[in-house]
């Protein structure tokens, strides 16, 4: 998208903005972890802000993101549905560990959110998923509230990397000022230009259009992936151990071991160095791991309690595979009446379109499909070169 120039639909996106979204429902915080609704509702009572969860039954603090991300896009719905929220201003939030949800759960479901808050934690375990899309963020922006060493500059690097993201540190910020910051984003139901990128057909909602049938085939050099790249993956031999990544340190404090844990370490031991030398915090201990290139051994030395120990250990990096991506821009020239669709890795998509863009040509990659005249969805497909276009099923 960076190639079309951005005037194209920006005054008829306002118009209709203005015009189709009057705000008829609350806005609405969609929270990442249920056990913090106490809270989220506390700061959002000023503001008379609908709190959605998950409730736990549904999204068990054990399960996957991407369950727990289908099971609150769930509850979203039904509100939108029930005329409870406003589709146009439905957030995204959460704080301490679940802040790298957030920036997850936009890149899973962009079309679902106007924004989103992330107050404390870091993104790196998102971008660690290797399921971090730059492209995914252009509708949908993140406030991260971050107070560690390194934040602002890590900010930095994600903005330098195209992802829409707004560091802010939280001496100062008012919860007044969050929900102030939250507002000013809304939701657009039919934006004139979109762009997302996704590994799985789950996930691969953008606004109007919807990626059906994948084709590692179907290549388009035109669009390259906006994935973050993760780091290494080394992770030490110790056990599924873990860890707050807000823990200002110093050192790595364990906070969390598995059940039947067999490893060296316990709960409340603190990791002070790596290979002699000094382990300063949670950020730069990931920092670290992430530019591990070879599985090795290690050394580690940990406190606990007046006790130093030291555990001969070994980094392992996993090999990692390929990963292929589908990538969809979609934009509408109220000049010209055209829909312009180009894809990456895709073969078969669902396209909805408003009645105010009708009648307009269709082109999706090249391929053209004449005088579209009714709105609602359209189900394309390329074979052989050529564009066939039937009703959603």
């Amino acid at each position: 998208m960076k190639n079309w120039p951005r005037k194209f639909g920006l005054a008829c996106a306002a118009i209709s903005l203005a015009a189709g979204h009057a705000q008829t429902a609350t806005p609405a915080l969609a929270l990442v972890s249920a056990a913090d609704a106490a809270k989220w509702e506390e700061w959002a009572k000023p503001s008379g802000w609908k709190i959605l969860a998950a409730p736990a039954e549904a999204a068990p603090a054990n399960a996957g993101a991407d369950a727990r991300l289908l099971a609150l896009a769930q509850v979203v719905r039904g509100a939108v549905a029930r005329h409870e929220a406003d589709p146009a201003h439905v957030y995204l939030a959460g704080r301490g560990d679940d802040a790298a949800t957030v920036f997850y759960g936009i890149s899973r479901l962009p079309d679902l959110w106007a924004a989103g808050v992330a107050i404390g934690g870091s993104p790196e375990p998102a971008i660690q998923s290797g399921r971090l899309f730059t492209a995914n963020f252009g509708l949908a922006p993140v406030l991260w509230i971050g107070g560690n060493n390194g934040d602002e500059a890590f900010a930095e690097r994600l903005h330098a990397a195209g992802m829409s993201v707004e560091w802010q540190p939280p001496a100062g910020l008012a919860t007044a000022a969050v929900f102030e910051w939250l507002a000013r984003h809304e939701r657009p139901e039919f934006p004139t230009e979109i762009d997302c990128e996704t590994n799985s057909p789950e996930f691969a909602g953008c606004y109007w259009l919807r990626p059906v049938t994948f084709d590692a085939g179907e290549r388009n050099d035109v669009l390259p992936s906006t994935r973050l790249a993760a780091g290494s993956g080394a992770h030490l031999d110790l056990g599924g151990f873990g860890y707050k990544t807000d823990d200002p340190g110093p050192g790595l404090l364990v906070s969390f071991l598995p059940q039947k844990y067999s490893g060296p370490l316990k709960l409340g031991d603190r990791l002070m160095e790596l290979d002699g030398k000094p382990i300063e915090n949670p950020a730069q201990y990931v920092a670290t791991m992430g530019r591990m290139s070879e599985t090795r051994h290690a050394a580690v030395m940990l406190e606990r309690g007046k006790d130093r120990i030291r555990i001969e250990t070994t980094v392992i990096v996993p090999r990692h595979e390929a990963v292929v991506t589908a990538r969809v821009q979609g934009r509408y020239d109220s000049d010209q009446k055209q829909v312009l669709v180009i894809s990456r890795t895709v073969t078969k998509m669902n396209v909805t379109l408003p009645a105010h863009w009708l009648p307009a040509t269709l082109l999706w990659n090249g391929l053209t499909l004449e005088n579209a005249t009714q709105p609602g969805c359209i189900q394309l497909t390329i074979d052989h070169e050529l564009l066939h276009a039937t009703p959603c099923p």
